[in-house]
């Protein structure tokens, strides 16, 4: 492999498109197993935790950047995110706000243990296997964190799904504009808008297939979950995408 280059993509317009399906798709599917099928939250945990760690492996072990490879690890990471925040949430009973505030607590605990511990939480810098599993560590966090604070927004808050949507929304325009209109450390950034990309996802997904009578399209779980899959194919096939270039 290239030492000049990572093994995650490059930060473009393109990348947070397929962020953004990638986040709603969790939340639909993860939903779609855990309550359309019956499974339950902690089942469907198992399940795709199983997947997490099959994909992260695969991940680790490759020699390059590769795009289909890399979007399915994140597939994954916001599905079990979803089933794990769900559980922790509701079966577990501490609460969206409480689950938020917990998970937010190991976002942060990830990125200073990574900084700490490599000088950097730049995405150009992972290429080695600790960075690595510092970023699937990192990025685990963040999607389990978008669910509890995407249904804590949307409920808890009484703004529904499209309301919780829209402050999300609101939060990433103004991290892009910080990104650039001022001369802001670029990781944090980055960071802050992936992280507010999957809270903008689960009320999306939720928005797409709860019922009417929650605020909801009630297009179905795995409906929505199929159009948004096939959406993801075309972009990841369709959308150049190149490795991240080192900044060492």
């Amino acid at each position: 492999m290239d030492d000049k280059l990572s093994k995650v993509p490059a930060v473009t317009l393109g990348f947070w498109l397929i962020k953004i399906l990638a986040t709603t798709l969790g939340e639909t599917g993860g939903d779609a197993v855990t309550m359309t099928l019956g499974l339950g939250y902690l089942v469907g945990t198992a399940i795709f935790g199983v997947i997490v760690v099959a994909a992260v492996a695969l991940q680790l072990f490759a020699k390059r950047f590769n795009p289909a490879l890399y979007w399915t690890v994140i597939v994954a990471t916001t599905t079990v995110g979803t089933t794990l925040a769900d559980f922790v949430t509701r079966s577990v009973g501490v609460g969206y706000l409480g689950g938020s505030l917990i998970l937010l607590a190991l976002v942060l605990a990830s990125l200073i243990g990574w900084f700490l511990t490599c000088g950097s939480v730049a995405v150009g810098e992972v290429s080695t296997p600790k960075t690595e599993l510092f970023y699937w560590i990192t990025i685990l966090f963040s999607q389990t964190l978008g669910t509890a604070l995407g249904d804590w927004m949307a409920d808890d808050t009484g703004l529904g799904y499209a309301g919780g949507a829209l402050v999300f929304a609101a939060g990433l325009a103004l991290v892009f504009a910080l990104y650039k209109l001022t001369r802001m450390s670029r990781p944090p950034l980055f960071w802050a808008a992936f992280i507010l990309t999957r809270p903008l996802g689960a009320t999306v997904g939720d928005f797409l297939d709860k019922p009417h009578a929650k605020g909801g399209l009630e297009f179905g779980r795995f409906t929505a979950s199929a159009v948004l899959i096939a959406a993801m194919v075309l972009c990841v096939l369709l959308i150049p995408q190149r490795a991240a270039a080192r900044t060492h």
